[in-house]
């Protein structure tokens, strides 16, 4: 099985973390943006893996919408 790992550009996440700033004065520093990329990136290969894992138990062959919605509150439950 090929694996890819996901990969994050700096400005699409310098953009959506500007879209929830209250305050326009707020600014990122560079190794701030690195760390958001890196969590991101972690994020999605954790929550694909799951979702994987999710698939096995329910004897399916792919992954599909409903096993990355079944495993998304696991992983949001520590951070929203």
């Amino acid at each position: 099985m090929e694996q890819h790992c996901p990969s994050f550009r700096k400005e699409l996440v310098n953009k959506l973390l500007y879209l929830h700033f209250k305050d326009d004065k707020c600014k990122v520093s560079p190794d701030a943006l690195q760390l958001m990329v890196e969590m991101l990136k972690i994020f999605v290969q954790e929550a694909a893996s799951r979702a994987i894992r999710q698939a096995q138990a329910e004897d399916q062959d792919k992954v599909d919408i409903e096993q990355f919605e079944k495993v998304l509150p696991q992983l949001c439950g520590s951070c929203c």
